[in-house]
């Protein structure tokens, strides 16, 4: 038995049908392609909208640091060393007299020792000197007594004979003979004094000679002892034990780093600033610190002159002294204000838009429902906060978001 298949019915029944369909479409395509810029759509919640604001604006430079203490002591090596002992750790808190580490060096020891003998030696050289030099002194003396006493004598001789030789009793030679004696024992007198005076000056040179050994001995030994005494590691300052760059058993040369002690008090704020914002600060700036637990007031203090990795490094300390939850090394961050801008228009910063600059930004409209394209020239920034110089009035909002993806556009819807 044959099945009759039934025939397909078109979809259009006449090509004049088929043809305005074909029309229709081509005229949706191209109004499509005509549409305004307007035909451009974001969703809402995927802005960043802000609102033009009118008041008084700080302009605040941001930076970021470390607290350090003011006051600083870096204990260095004297002499090579071993590590023998380690009594404390960084984040100790020490007085000046607190043991830190021993070291440890038997050559100084010995050399200790040398010095101690050397200087005991050159002691006893002196009292052994002065001994000689007044025993030397005193048996010139006896000489002079001895001289004195003959001198005397004649003396005495003579002024009997000035009368017996007037009577002829005593003969004029023999008078003469007395006087001469006389003259000559006391010209050896002087010369016996003169010899005692000159041995005085000799003894006491030669024992200031002997006092300067003795000095050098004492110089020797106290530079040795110094270095004895450094072995045991002392902090030297009240505060915070900050960095021990050693280790049990390891060997330190002379001058290396043994230890750095920070005050826990005299603060300081170490702060990392672009360099692009170096031309606004000044040293007496106020500023503000933030420990992360409180905010302080601070004083910019210093500025350096130095760039690295695009920064500046500024100083800041603290106003009324540094607050309970500082310490040396504790994460910072500063706001320095830099100056204060009078009854102006500001708004938080689109992306991408830099102080004195000008941008083509999306200003929306009142319903909130388009935006458009509006050039708006910018000034000072301040934090999150940038001022507006041309384009906008008070209240109006713009979009904040980068809107690269939207280069093209001049209007865009928003809808949400």
């Amino acid at each position: 038995m044959d099945i009759i298949k039934p025939k397909k019915r078109p979809l259009i029944k006449h090509p004049l049908m088929l043809g305005g369909a074909a029309l229709a479409f081509v005229a949706f395509t191209s109004t499509l392609l005509l549409l305004p810029d307007s035909a451009y759509k974001v969703e809402r919640e995927q802005l960043m909208l802000g609102t033009v604001q009118r008041g008084d604006l700080q302009v605040v430079v941001d930076g970021y640091g470390r607290l350090r203490s003011d006051k600083q002591t870096l204990i260095t090596a004297l002499t090579a060393a071993n590590v023998e002992k380690i009594m404390l750790r960084p984040g100790a808190e020490v007085q000046s007299d607190s043991i830190i580490m021993q070291l440890s060096n038997p050559e100084l020891m010995r050399d200790l020792d040398a010095a101690e003998t050397s200087l005991e030696q050159e002691e006893a050289n002196l009292r052994r000197l002065v001994l000689n030099n007044q025993r030397d002194v005193l048996a010139e003396e006896a000489i002079l007594a001895e001289l004195n006493s003959n001198y005397q004598v004649i003396k005495l001789r003579r002024e009997a004979e000035d009368e017996l030789v007037k009577s002829g009793v005593v003969s004029q030679l023999t008078y003469q003979t007395t006087v001469l004696r006389q003259e000559q024992m006391k010209k050896r007198v002087d010369l016996q004094k003169q010899r005692i005076n000159h041995l005085r000056k000799v003894a006491v040179e030669s024992e200031l000679i002997q006092r300067e050994q003795i000095n050098q001995a004492q110089t020797q030994l106290q530079s040795i002892q110094q270095r004895t005494d450094r072995l045991t590691v002392r902090a030297g300052l009240d505060g915070i034990l900050q960095r021990l760059p050693v280790e049990l058993g390891q060997g330190v040369d002379p001058g290396q780093e043994l230890a750095l002690i920070g005050s826990e008090t005299d603060l300081l704020a170490l702060v990392q600033v672009p360099q692009s914002k170096a031309e606004q600060l000044e040293v007496g700036q106020p500023a503000e610190i933030d420990t992360r637990r409180e905010k302080v007031e601070g004083m910019v203090t210093r500025i350096t002159p130095e760039v690295r990795d695009g920064n500046i490094e500024v100083e800041i300390a603290f106003s009324a002294g540094a607050p309970e939850s500082a310490r040396p090394q504790l994460n910072v961050d500063a706001r320095i204000f830099t100056d204060t801008m009078e009854d102006t228009l500001f708004v938080e910063r689109p992306i991408n838009v830099q102080r004195h600059s000008e941008a083509n930004l999306f200003l929306i409209n009142e319903n909130g429902e388009e935006a458009a394209l509006q050039p708006i020239s910018f000034g000072e920034e301040s934090g999150r906060y940038i001022q507006i110089t041309q384009g906008l009035s008070e209240a109006d909002r713009i979009i904040l978001s980068d809107m690269a993806n939207f280069n093209e556009a001049e209007h865009i819807q928003i809808i949400d």
